[in-house]
């Protein structure tokens, strides 16, 4: 059975699991639906068309589901998902999709969002990612899997951060990263592999794979765009595959100090 502080404010409409813990003074919308073995703190706030999975843990003041800070909002239906097993810790600010991008934000699973984090609206966030505190991601961001990025860094609308990338703190990013890969400045650039979330979870072969495209990629002075279909169409590693894939289908550039090609 529920476990529901008689402070707490659960609106007709509302659909929580048997199981759910939900503290004192926190609000629930009418149209938000919350899965098994979740816990909801004091304080929270959970609105709108909001869908939330099970096991995740919200901490007290987090702010989940209001409406998207977009001025062209105005009142259409739009929808928040989260996945499983998710940390939404203090002040957090969780925003639905608009009309313009889809209509959906949606956070998958396995991640922790550490206080003050912000999410915008249509964000999507894949699984086993880890936002600092006060990290902040504006309108339309993606995330991959197993990404990391710092306290207090704010990310540019539109920027696509790949698999297993790591953003250093207090940067501040505004164009895409490709998966594997290492940034951190003002403005973000690209420093190297994210070998140490890379050793965690990646086989030797594969790394050493990716340090040879890595060089050829960025510190050969060659054209990105030549040099990544090249590796694509020749290499053998599908993880160098995947970051070359990633660098052809960027939209807004990858953020590196270029050499001079060598004559």
């Amino acid at each position: 059975m529920a476990a529901i502080h008689p402070t707490a404010v659960i609106e007709d409409g509302a659909q929580i699991a048997e199981d759910v813990t939900i503290g004192a003074f926190a609000y629930i919308g009418p149209q938000v639906k919350i899965g098994e073995g979740s816990t909801v703190a004091s304080h929270a706030v959970i609105e709108g068309d909001t869908t939330i999975g099970k096991n995740n843990r919200i901490f007290p003041h987090a702010a989940v589901g209001t409406i998207p800070q977009d001025l062209k909002y105005d009142g259409e239906p739009v929808q928040l998902i989260i996945g499983d097993n998710n940390i939404i810790r203090e002040f957090t600010l969780l925003n639905p999709g608009t009309k313009g991008g889809g209509s959906v934000t949606k956070i998958g699973n396995n991640n922790l969002l550490m206080g003050y984090v912000h999410l915008g609206h249509d964000v999507i966030m894949g699984d086993n990612c880890i936002l600092a505190n006060g990290a902040t991601l504006a309108g339309h961001v993606e995330l991959g899997n197993h990404v990391v990025i710092g306290g207090l860094t704010p990310v540019h609308q539109f920027v696509h951060i790949g698999d297993y990338a790591m953003i250093g703190g207090a940067s501040a990013l505004a164009q895409d990263i490709p998966p594997f890969c290492l940034a951190e400045g003002n403005r973000a650039v690209l420093r190297g592999l994210n070998l140490t979330g890379l050793r965690r979870k990646i086989d030797r072969e594969e790394i050493n794979a990716l340090k040879v495209a890595y060089r050829e990629l960025f510190e050969q002075g060659q054209p990105l765009q030549e040099v990544a279909q090249r590796l694509f169409e020749e290499s053998d590693s599908e993880k160098v595959k995947q970051l070359c894939k990633f660098i052809k289908t960027s939209k807004r550039g990858i953020p590196f100090v270029r050499k001079e090609t060598q004559s």
